[in-house]
C-alpha cells in the first residue's frame, strides 16, 4: 500500500523531495496534497508533479484524511508551528533539518510526537545514503580500530540567501550546513554526548554566524574538529581516523556517492528519477522517504537511523556552539546568559 504524503511549503527542497519520490511507483509513495501560502503557488506545484489537491492553507492540508504523513520543507522558523499543527491533527511528520531553531523547540516537537503517538523524524537525509550504512558496518566490524579523531568541513556560499543570513528566519551556517558536520560526528560516536565543546566563529551584520570552527571532546580521548562556513567553498569532506586506518567521505560528504575504506574505494549509484532536481544529489532524498515508509509500515514511531534522542543531542550541540559565538534567535530564552558570558 502506498504511503500518502502531504507537502507543507512548496519551495525548492520540497520540490526535490517530491521529485525523489518518482524513484518509486505510486504503489509505494504517492503525494496526495500540497499547500503553500498562496493558492497559485500550490496549484503550480501540484500541476508540475501531478498532485490531485492544492491548498492555500496548511490547516486544510493537515485536516485532509487522505494524508498519512506531512513533509515540512519550510524555512527554519516555521518548523515548530507547522510540525505542531500537523501532529495535533494526528499526522506523522518529517521535518527538514534543523527540526527546531533551538533545544526548546526540538524538545517540544519530540514530546508532542510521543504524546500523540505519531511518527516524527528530522530530515537529515545523509543518514539514509548507502555510504552511511557502509560506515556503520565498517565501524561495527572494527575495520579502522578504535576511533581517535574525526574531522568534517562544509563550506559553500550562503551570504546571498535570505533564509541563511537573517536572524528572524533562523539563519546562520550552523543550522544550515554545520548540522551535517555534527550529525556525521554523532553517527560515528554512536550518539554519545561530548564531554566538552569549544567553539569560535564570526557573525554577520544580522548577528548570525557566517563561519564557525568547533572542537568536540569525547570520553576515551576522542576529539572531533568541525568547520562550517557560508563565505567560501571548501573541500566538504569528512574523515573518521582510527588506530588501524580511516574512513573518508569525499565531497559531498552529506550526500555521498563514494566511501573510501582501508580496503579501497566504493561507489554508490543514485536512484533514477522521472523529474529533475535543483540541488546536487537530491535523488538521494528517495532513501529518506523509503525509510519513512518502512518505519510507518512496521509501526515504528521514530527511525532507528535518525532517532529522536539523537536529534535532541544534535540540537544541544548546535545551541552550545551558538551560545559561545553569541548567536541569539528571537525564539531563544538565554539572552541573559549570552550577555553575561560576553561581558
Amino acid at each position: 500500500m502506498a504511503l500518502k504524503w502531504g507537502i507543507l511549503s512548496c519551495g525548492k527542497i520540497s520540490s526535490d523531495f517530491v521529485a525523489a519520490l518518482t524513484a518509486y511507483s505510486e504503489d509505494q509513495h504517492k503525494v496526495v496534497a500540497c499547500a503553500a501560502r498562496s493558492l497559485d503557488s500550490a496549484k503550480q506545484f501540484a500541476e508540475k508533479y501531478g498532485i490531485p489537491k492544492a491548498y492555500d492553507s496548511y490547516e486544510e492540508l493537515v485536516k485532509d484524511p487522505e494524508v498519512q504523513v506531512a513533509y515540512i520543507g519550510s524555512v527554519n522558523n516555521q518548523h515548530l508551528p507547522l510540525g505542531k499543527l500537523a501532529m495535533e491533527n494526528g499526522k506523522n511528520v518529517v521535518i527538514e533539518k534543523p527540526m527546531g531553531i533551538n533545544v526548546r523547540e526540538t524538545k517540544e516537537l519530540i514530546e508532542l510526537a510521543r504524546a500523540k503517538k505519531v511518527f516524527l523524524m528530522q530530515g537529515i537525509w545523509s543518514r539514509f545514503f548507502p555510504a552511511y550504512q557502509r560506515i556503520r558496518e565498517e565501524l561495527g566490524k572494527g575495520t579502522i580500530g578504535d576511533v581517535v579523531q574525526l574531522t568534517s568541513n562544509f563550506g559553500t556560499l550562503l551570504t546571498h540567501k535570505e533564509r541563511c543570513k537573517l536572524k528572524e528566519l533562523g539563519g546562520g551556517s550552523i543550522l544550515d550546513i554545520g548540522i551535517y558536520n555534527i550529525q556525521f560526528v554523532s553517527l560515528v560516536m554512536g550518539g554519545q554526548k561530548p564531554d566538552k565543546i569549544v567553539a569560535a566563529g564570526v557573525l554577520n551584520e544580522n548577528g548570525v554566524d557566517d563561519g564557525t570552527s568547533t572542537t568536540l571532546i569525547y570520553p576515551n580521548g576522542v576529539t572531533a574538529t568541525i568547520i562550517s562556513n557560508g563565505r567560501c567553498k571548501m573541500e566538504c569532506e569528512a574523515y573518521a581516523y582510527g588506530t588501524k586506518g580511516f574512513l573518508k567521505l569525499p565531497k559531498t560528504f552529506w550526500c555521498p556517492t563514494t566511501l573510501v575504506t582501508p580496503a579501497g574505494t566504493e561507489e554508490f549509484e543514485l536512484p533514477k528519477l522521472k523529474k529533475s532536481v535543483h540541488y546536487g544529489n537530491s535523488e538521494g532524498l528517495a532513501y529518506e522517504a523509503e525509510e519513512v515508509r518502512r518505519c510507518i509500515n512496521e509501526g515504528l514511531l521514530e527511525s532507528p537511523l535518525m532517532p529522536l534522542d539523537e536529534s535532541l543531542l544534535i540540537a544541544e550541540i548546535m545551541e552550545s556552539i551558538r551560545k559561545q559565538l553569541g548567536v541569539v534567535y528571537p525564539q531563544d530564552s538565554f539572552v541573559g546568559e549570552i550577555k553575561a558570558a560576553l561581558e
